[in-house]
């Protein structure tokens, strides 16, 4: 069946078994975007030329979708996804419907509520299509979340053609929060997009946010710090001990990384975080150590805006068993982090 994109000379071949689907784009209209940006074709988490800049890894990484999500508001009983894809991941340890599948999250009784997610086929090439269903006609605001780990050309969302739509309420804290680092960071090995702990604090604390985690390839480079700090961010989270390739360039690029956005947003509260291990390695606690001097050497000079969540701390609910491969949460890692996230965060913003 072919379907025409509202407001677009796009037709789609629809394999649904929906014979009143709509489709619409998104990044316009009311259909909002956030956490990702359609440049050259794809949705990316930095613009393409400094991607390049940094390293062939971030160059590469860039162009997950990990962060980005659309929000609206409709009463449509389902929502279809229609979706174009390149470079996806298959890994043994990165579900799919976390690398290349969207997951759905419902506003209710004030809080979003995980209604639905879309895993795609083993055998997936570029492109594929399906519904959630929502169980009968209601006004509700939406959120989608996009893959973690694969790049995305192409979303169009799929509702009633008697449905309304409409945009959905900002977020409450607006300015993203911006975090950097390392795969955890970037969302491995969440079983799903909702999951990683970035959307789990948006949850939380009903705030947008942007996802600068680059599996491997956040080393503390001047080029991200210099990118990072001109960004008008209301917190911003780093975290990439993973990726330094030794205690020493962790040293030589920590407080560095720190001073520059430090120096450009005076008053921005920084979180510092190391990596979340709950039994530490002697080289570990030699980083641990490193990472946390950044926090007492701004402290002690006067920084009251400067925060620091130590290993045990983003480990208090998991301890050792929140870990894949004794690096990479899972599901439970993960609210792990969150949870330590978040309860710094809610001082932050006064919540």
């Amino acid at each position: 069946m072919n379907v025409q994109v509202e407001g677009k000379d796009i037709i789609l071949d629809s394999n649904l078994n929906k014979a009143d689907v709509k489709y619409y784009p998104i990044g316009e209209g009311k259909i909002r975007l956030y956490g990702v940006t359609l440049e050259n074709g794809v949705y990316r988490r930095l613009p393409e030329k400094l991607a390049n800049s940094v390293s062939n890894d971030v160059a590469t990484l860039h162009t997950h979708s990990s962060g980005g999500r659309v929000r609206f508001t409709t009463d449509s009983p389902y929502v279809a996804i229609y979706a174009v894809l390149k470079q996806i991941i298959k890994n043994t340890t990165f579900p799919m419907a976390a690398t290349a599948g969207f997951d759905l999250y419902v506003f209710e009784d004030g809080k979003q509520r995980r209604r639905g997610n879309v895993i795609p086929p083993f055998r997936i090439e570029d492109r594929y299509e399906a519904a959630i269903e929502l169980q009968g006609k209601k006004t509700r605001d939406i959120v989608i979340n996009f893959p973690l780990h694969s790049a995305v050309c192409e979303l169009y969302i799929g509702l009633s053609k008697d449905a309304k739509l409409e945009a959905s309420p900002e977020y409450t804290i607006k300015t993203p929060i911006v975090y950097y680092g390392s795969s955890i960071t970037h969302g491995a090995c969440a079983s799903n997009p909702g999951a990683c702990y970035e959307a789990v604090v948006s949850r939380n604390v009903d705030c947008d946010y942007i996802n600068l985690g680059f599996s491997g390839g956040a080393k503390g480079e001047l080029e991200i710090a210099n990118y990072i700090k001109d960004l008008k961010m209301s917190a911003f989270v780093y975290d990439y001990d993973h990726n330094a390739p030794s205690a020493e360039h962790l040293e030589n690029t920590h407080k560095r990384m720190f001073d520059v956005i430090r120096n450009a947003n005076p008053t921005l509260p920084i979180i510092i975080m190391p990596r979340p291990k709950y039994f530490q390695t002697e080289d570990e606690i030699k980083r641990h150590k490193i990472i946390k001097k950044t926090y007492l050497d701004a402290k002690a000079a006067g920084d009251e805006n400067v925060y620091f969540i130590s290993s045990k701390q983003l480990t208090a609910l998991s301890k050792d068993c929140g870990t894949v491969d004794g690096c990479h949460p899972t599901d439970l890692g993960f609210a792990s982090i969150a949870a330590a996230v978040t309860k710094v965060m809610k001082k932050i913003f006064n919540l």
